[in-house]
């Protein structure tokens, strides 16, 4: 079916390539949960995320390697030239400066987290317009949660900044 195929595995990603009907392809990898896969269609130069449940997929996907997000960098704007976390009970409120742009360059802000819940870190990927996000994350996990920032413009990503993510 027509699909949308991103520069990483989530909706939160900027749109690569258009899928459609008939097309084909090889399945480069998947995110760790398989929930997404990196697939290179054919006729296309390099690699995309999509979702296995609107392509045919033949194989188990289990199988293959889980492949790294490679995001398109950018350089015609900085990164947030601030980033502050605070935590509230199992809120954690990140705020960050703006980063002025044209309106036909802006694309907003995406933030990647390892969260903690129900005592395991797990991955998410958001996408917003605003300056600030509230993450869900329980203080119960052994390992530390985190996440970084970026800067979204049409054609790509800012180098990220670092989370100061709150005990």
């Amino acid at each position: 079916m027509q699909a949308n195929c991103r520069y990483g595995p989530g909706t939160a990603y900027l749109y690569a390539y258009g899928l459609y009907t008939g097309d084909t392809g090889t399945i480069w990898g998947r995110s760790a949960s398989g929930s997404w896969l990196y697939v290179n269609p054919d006729g296309i130069n390099c690699g995309c995320w999509v979702a296995p449940s609107v392509i045919e997929v033949v194989g188990d996907v289990m199988t293959l390697r889980v492949e790294p997000v490679h995001l398109p960098h950018s350089t015609l704007y900085k990164p947030s030239p601030w980033v502050k976390a605070i935590r509230d009970g199992n809120q954690v409120i990140v705020t960050w400066g703006r980063v002025a742009m044209t309106e036909d360059d802006d694309r907003g802000y995406m933030l990647e987290a390892n969260v903690c819940r129900n005592g395991n870190l797990v991955w998410t990927a958001v996408q917003t317009n605003k300056t600030t996000f509230t993450f869900t994350d329980e203080a119960t996990c052994k390992q530390k949660s985190n996440g970084l920032l970026y800067t979204v413009e049409k054609h790509g990503y800012t180098d990220p900044v670092k989370i100061p993510w709150p005990k």
